[in-house]
């Protein structure tokens, strides 16, 4: 992107002033080598999102942001409902709920040592993963209902996990407002035996090793110590999201003329959020959220399976559990006053500062983990909501390191094989149903993710705890 076109607030925020039909101002976050790199797709995408009815404060992009489906990758938006306010599908994305999920095990990095191996290959072996993969439990009827109604309070209920793991998921593991009737019976057949599924793409289950803690007060309040092994699972909501989102962007984007909107690019389609289709999407959405939540539970119970016949001293108490792919009713402040607002995240975690009543009480005063995924060869962190990001951003950070190159391109430039290869010498061990899945995941796809969170830390967006770098990584 040409930064000369944009005006430069300071080192890590560049604004796009309001022009043609912007409601809003566009602001980017990020040092001037991540936003110069970013795609001139993505300034355009964020003047657009700037353009739709309702929106409020400014269009906002992450430092890992990307050219995505209408909005970018990367992108936050809020919306007042009572202003003619929106929804929108491609503000949230395919994968509904992606998100992120850190469990601690209380063991040291020689620990894993001597059992690294066959530890690698258990949990390939009990972690369903790849492209149509399919796991051990089948949901149909009744059953799949009270699985969107009820998230990961389902799972726990039925054995996947324990009662205390939901006081560390937002929401307490379960989306109020989820309507199943409104998931179709496509959506639910895609569902039926991808529970416990880590999916493809940039998904994964990782081992990582804590290398560095950033700030030791928040580091400990959080359990995370050096040298100290934690476990973390990226997924969503698998096919029931992706069909949700594809229905009801048609939907959408059939009935806009009839909602009098004009819309800049028809990936933006929406509908007012007080609309007949926009509470269809509201119900069916949360569903998808719960859907993510009780998939990321079950994968949690696993696991812990896994765990505990190779390494039966683990824990895996759970740190934390949150999403970036979502659309969440929040109070925020806007020209002076608390607002409900309807506030997108896509590619954006929500990074509640410190005090927050929806921070769970035992970390409250370190504010809100913020996890951020890197690729399978690069370290992840963990952030923690700061009280500034509330007027920076309504309380958003980044989720990961972003793509910088294509999969197609990825498969022209690296070798699964050889990835594989060049990894397991560093000590990173893979495990994946598919080379081809490996090359276009391959970490030089990706951002450079310790800029991309050093760009968040400057910002206020959230601030550094603690560097994880990865032991082990099943991909799909």
């Amino acid at each position: 992107m040409d930064t000369r076109s944009l005006v430069r607030r300071s080192a890590v925020e560049w604004e796009i002033p309001p022009t043609g039909a912007m409601r809003v101002p566009g602001v980017l976050y990020g040092s001037e080598a991540l936003v110069r790199d970013m795609d001139e797709k993505v300034g355009e995408q964020v003047c657009n999102v700037a353009m739709l009815p309702g929106i409020v404060r400014a269009s906002y992009a992450m430092p890992d942001a990307h050219w995505g489906y209408g909005f970018p990758i990367g992108g936050v938006a809020a919306f007042d409902p009572d202003r003619g306010g929106v929804i929108s599908a491609g503000g949230v994305g395919f994968d509904i709920s992606c998100g992120v999920r850190t469990l601690l095990t209380g063991l040291q990095a020689t620990d894993l040592e001597p059992v690294k191996t066959s530890l690698a290959d258990r949990l390939f072996r009990h972690i369903p993963a790849g492209v149509g993969s399919s796991g051990r439990i089948h949901l149909h009827g009744d059953q799949m209902d009270a699985m969107l109604a009820g998230g990961a309070r389902w799972a726990v209920e039925r054995g996947w996990g324990r009662a205390e793991d939901l006081t560390r998921i937002e929401e307490g593991g379960c989306m109020a407002g989820a309507q199943p009737t409104e998931v179709s019976e496509r959506a639910r057949t895609r569902q039926a035996d991808e529970m416990g599924t880590l999916g493809s793409g940039n998904h994964y289950l990782e081992v990582q090793r804590v290398t560095t803690v950033f700030d030791e007060a928040v580091a400990s309040l959080y359990g995370l110590r050096p040298d100290e092994v934690v476990v973390s699972i990226h997924c969503g909501s698998r096919g029931l999201g992706h069909q949700i989102g594809t229905e009801f962007l048609r939907r959408m984007l059939v009935e806009a003329p009839r909602h009098g909107l004009a819309l800049p690019d028809r990936e933006l389609a929406c509908a007012p959020i007080h609309s007949a289709t926009g509470a269809a999407y509201l119900g069916a959405m949360r569903a998808g959220i719960n859907c993510a939540l009780a998939n990321r539970q079950i994968l949690t119970h696993l696991v812990r399976e896994v765990f505990a016949d190779v390494l039966p001293r683990a824990d895996l108490a759970l740190l934390y559990d949150v999403s970036h792919n979502t659309c969440k009713l929040e109070e925020h402040e806007v020209d002076g006053r608390r607002t409900r607002l309807f506030v997108h995240r896509k590619g954006a975690t929500r990074a509640f500062g410190p005090g927050h009543p929806s921070v769970p009480a035992a970390i409250r005063d370190g504010g809100q983990p913020v996890l951020i995924g890197g690729s399978m060869g690069t370290a992840s962190y963990v952030l923690a909501g700061t009280a500034a990001g509330e007027a920076r951003s309504f309380s958003s950070s980044c989720h990961g390191a972003g793509r910088q190159m294509s999969r197609h391109e990825a498969l022209r430039q690296f070798q699964g094989r050889s990835v594989i290869t060049g990894l397991a010498a560093r000590g990173i061990l893979i495990r994946s149903a598919s080379t081809r899945g490996v090359a276009e995941e391959a970490p030089g796809a990706y951002k450079d993710v310790t800029a991309v969170v050093e760009a968040a830390h400057e910002a206020g967006l959230s601030r550094l705890v603690a560097r994880l770098e990865p032991v082990i990584c099943v991909k799909g």
